[in-house]
């Protein structure tokens, strides 16, 4: 039993340092000045610039319905080059709500419709798939709801499409509320690193990255083309990237180009977001790696290609480490050479954290992001459990609904993700860490503690936050029928 324990814990430390070593190799590619791409390299210089739908899919978004609404009127564009779809599948009353800005709006000369789907059929790549056989636009920006574009996002971006192989313009996400919580403040982190490092990189490279779901600017034709939006994941916006890409269309990342947007403020609703984009890889994962194999692309964007598609993965390996090194950690025992390998995988950990933090944050706030790598682990360690879920449920297949995140709007919530019986498993691993940690400061080994600790306090943190979420305080809407 010793033996398959600490083979199972060295066995998930190697699968996660390659993953590791690939992470590396994206911050290389990313930090090449020669690779970057000219931040005026997008301006729209066209004497008749293209027609632009902008899109905005919502669902019970009461609170953040009205500011996507007037950021996309907002847009500076010609009035007669520019539509608005509001595609609204609510069932409260934000559908009233839409329908009266949207008025507004139109009042006002603004090329804006409200489509309010009844049934929520596809979610929402059935809400995107209705508006697109309906849009006139050449070029499709897709808006979420808690989004605030810059006036001048379509001139920043539309020039890209001077290129006809072009297929999507991707910019980078903001935060609004990056400092309401330390939650926030790592999530913002995250983001930032997924953005300035694997988006960059992967482009850098010339390998396929994706559209994030939003901030993104589409050709209609290279949608056509690659068959439309699909909903037999929970990821379309993954789904369609690389179908485009397969179909020979070729993607822009505009880092230059920001668009703030809100970040889940509750413990809940992150889970519920980073849930649902574990889950849709893995499922783009088992849809799409077979066409990729079989397609005429080089070896090392295929590569690329299977690290990118199974980058949620590590989380499964990261519950499975957890669970093995509780033991190997709190009881010790194992080869001789055990001290190295808690060393050198701590140590590895820390350096591509810390690798993309130099990359990603704001040169003045460097040293206090760098500060906050810790916290960090010990949040990755929190998330194993519900992400290891997600892992498993996509590989094997069970199907679940699309779970929106609630946003608030900086102010009271009027949304919230019910609790789900996983709270359970994090609650026993968090107890489990606890008592292994217990263990290996009983026996004396200094590196053990600490290692064991943090991770301890990142799974007890979100383990104590997905039990505290409280329903708010002020009433839900009525649901109304549709």
């Amino acid at each position: 039993m010793s033996a398959l324990i600490w083979s199972t814990y060295l066995g998930a430390l190697c699968l996660l340092g390659l993953y590791g070593l690939h992470r590396l190799s994206l911050v290389l590619r990313a930090v090449r000045p020669e690779r970057r791409p000219s931040a005026s390299s997008g301006e729209s210089k066209d004497a008749l610039p293209p027609f632009v739908t902008v899109q905005l899919p919502l669902f019970n978004e009461r609170a953040v319905a009205a500011r996507v609404i007037a950021a996309a009127a907002a847009l500076d564009w010609p009035r007669d080059r520019l539509e608005i779809q509001v595609l609204d599948d609510s069932t409260d009353d934000t559908a009233a709500l839409c329908a009266a800005a949207c008025a507004r709006w139109r009042a006002a000369g603004i090329d804006i419709v409200h489509l309010h789907r009844t049934t929520r059929t596809g979610w929402k790549a059935g809400a995107l798939e209705a508006g697109r056989q309906r849009a006139r636009g050449e070029l499709i920006l897709v808006l979420d709801a808690d989004f605030v574009p810059p006036p001048d996002f379509l001139r920043r971006t539309v020039g890209h499409f001077a290129d006809p192989e072009v297929a999507l313009v991707q910019a980078r996400w903001g935060h609004l509320n990056r400092e309401r919580s330390l939650l926030t403040r790592l999530q913002a982190m995250l983001l930032d690193g997924h953005f300035a490092v694997e988006q960059a990189g992967r482009a850098a490279a010339g390998a396929c990255f994706n559209f994030n779901g939003t901030a993104g600017l589409w050709r209609a034709s290279a949608i056509t083309a690659a068959g439309g939006w699909h909903h037999d994941t929970l990821t379309e916006d993954l789904d369609l990237s690389y179908r485009a890409a397969l179909a020979g269309w070729r993607f822009v990342y505009a880092g230059d180009v920001v668009a703030p947007a809100e970040l889940p403020a509750d413990a809940r609703a992150f889970k519920a977001q980073q849930h649902r984009w574990a889950k849709g890889s893995v499922e783009c994962a088992k849809k799409l790696l077979p066409a990729v194999l079989r397609s005429p692309w080089p070896w090392w964007r295929k590569l690329e290609a299977i690290f990118h598609l199974t980058h949620n993965v590590p989380y499964l390996l990261t519950a499975v480490l957890l669970v093995s090194g509780g033991i190997c950690l709190g009881l010790g025992g194992g080869p001789p050479w055990t001290g190295v390998v808690h060393l050198a995988s701590a140590g590895g950990t820390l350096l591509v954290l810390a690798s993309f933090v130099l990359v990603s944050a704001d040169r003045g706030d460097r040293w206090r992001a760098l500060l906050r790598v810790p916290a960090l682990v010990a949040l990755t360690a929190g998330m194993a459990v519900s992400q290891g879920k997600a892992v498993l449920e996509g590989l094997a297949g069970h199907r679940t609904p699309f779970v929106r995140t609630p946003k608030d709007g900086g102010g009271a919530r009027r949304y919230t993700v019910p609790a789900t019986w996983t709270r359970w498993l994090e609650r026993a691993m968090a107890a489990y860490l606890v008592t292994c940690t217990m263990f290996a400061a009983l026996r004396g080994a200094v590196v053990e503690t600490a290692m064991l600790a943090l991770l301890a306090g990142g799974a007890t943190s979100v383990a104590w936050a997905s039990a505290t979420d409280r329903e708010p305080k002020i009433k839900r809407a009525r649901q109304a029928r549709p």
